[in-house]
């Protein structure tokens, strides 16, 4: 198992061809999917609690061409290996309003479906207790080597994916561990893990407790109804939350939200380094045009930047007019179609890579921390040149 620290939380993209071994309906519009990893792939495949994966489809346009999409979801379960070396990974789908993928998938994804999923990758882990010791205790129940630990988490909708598997890792690691979990949700027909987070609230009794908040729907309390905002929220972790002495803070929803949640703890004195999290949205739908980039026509008399980029040991060149703003990603798929990429917002950092020369700008940055920025990482999906020449390295 990888060591849990940032740099190693982000590997090298790699896509392999996966068999869906089941699906099985979490809500009327939520589907957990899991994948048969194969034992030759399953080292490809390690993951930390907390960790994501992308899936790579091809899907025809309005006009019935085929087209490439790649959408990120969090695993929901902790790492398994059976027997025979053979493993499973497990993700959980949303229907999101006006979303392709995830329409398609809740109507038509069944086992026996195959896919190109991509190596776990993500820095929305635990990194106060040694991950690899979480695991190393749920392997081995008698060894709780992984010290005892509080924390908290808030989530919203689907936001609850990663947090699934944070729970049930860290809850098992360690009889002394406690976790407040937040849970937003509209209704409780929108509840994703209904059921699963009522097994883990029986088996951890003393040391699990869980708050939903539903927006929608009128509960007995007060406090868990309506929308979560930064007065429900600071009444919740001055009351019902042991908010004080927490080693790590778990965020994961919509930017409106964890934004809100990072303020609210930010004004409380909370340490940057104990707070981690994940955007589900950024409210910017940007994006390359599948796996070839947006198309962009050059003429030889204006002003152009020249990118640099080397992958897989390979350097490559190519000319992008000035006038068309093109980011560092869009220009190395035009040429490059394997060049790794998952979200394109901003928010997965699967297109990270090191700035070697020159220098560019970044329009959003959620997935980048503040020693990888210092260290001359960029997120090229957002990144556009600011001087003649830019060279950036996917495999620094």
């Amino acid at each position: 198992m990888s060591i849990p620290d940032t740099a190693a939380a982000r590997r090298r993209v790699s896509f392999h061809s996966l068999t869906v071994k089941e699906v099985r309906r979490l809500t009327e519009d939520a589907i957990e999917v899991t994948f048969a990893v194969p034992a030759q792939l399953a080292g490809h495949y390690d993951y930390l609690p907390g960790q994501y994966v992308a899936l790579r489809v091809h899907m025809p346009d309005a006009s019935g061409r085929d087209r490439e999409l790649r959408r990120s979801y969090s695993i929901c379960a902790v790492p398994v290996q059976f027997a025979d070396g053979s493993s499973e990974l497990t993700i959980a789908i949303k229907r999101d309003i006006g979303g392709e993928f995830s329409t398609w998938a809740n109507a038509e994804l069944a086992a026996g479906a195959v896919m190109d999923v991509m190596s776990p990758m993500g820095a929305f882990i635990s990194r106060k207790g040694a991950a690899s010791n979480v695991l190393n205790s749920m392997n081995h129940p008698g060894d709780l080597s992984n010290k005892a630990g509080n924390y908290v988490a808030i989530a919203a909708g689907s936001g609850i994916t990663p947090v699934m598997a944070l729970a049930r890792s860290l809850l098992a690691a360690n009889s002394g561990t406690r976790l407040d979990l937040v849970y937003a949700n509209k209704a409780t027909m929108d509840v994703m893990f209904l059921e699963e987070l009522a097994d883990l609230k029986d088996r951890y009794p003393q040391r699990f407790a869980l708050h939903h908040v539903l927006t929608r729907e009128q509960r007995i309390a007060p406090i868990l109804s309506g929308r979560l905002d930064a007065e429900k929220l600071e009444f919740l972790l001055g009351t019902a939350i042991h908010a004080e002495g927490i080693d790590e803070w778990f965020l994961c929803g919509p930017f409106e939200l964890v934004q809100l949640c990072r303020d609210v703890l930010a004004a409380r004195g909370v340490q940057r380094d104990n707070i981690r999290f994940e955007l589900f949205t950024t409210g910017r739908p940007d994006s390359p045009e599948g796996q070839r980039g947006r198309p962009v026509m050059i003429d030889s008399s204006e002003e152009t930047y020249k990118i640099r980029f080397t992958l897989d040991g390979l350097t490559t060149e190519i000319l992008s007019p000035v006038h068309a703003r093109e980011s560092v990603l869009n220009a190395a798929l035009r040429v490059r179609p394997d060049v790794p990429f998952a979200c394109a917002g901003g928010v997965c950092g699967t297109c990270r890579a090191k700035l070697v020369a020159g220098n560019v700008t970044m329009d959003e940055n959620y997935a980048l921390e503040p020693e990888e920025l210092d260290a001359g990482y960029v997120l090229t999906c957002q990144s556009h040149p600011t001087t003649p020449e830019v060279t950036v390295d996917y495999d620094g």
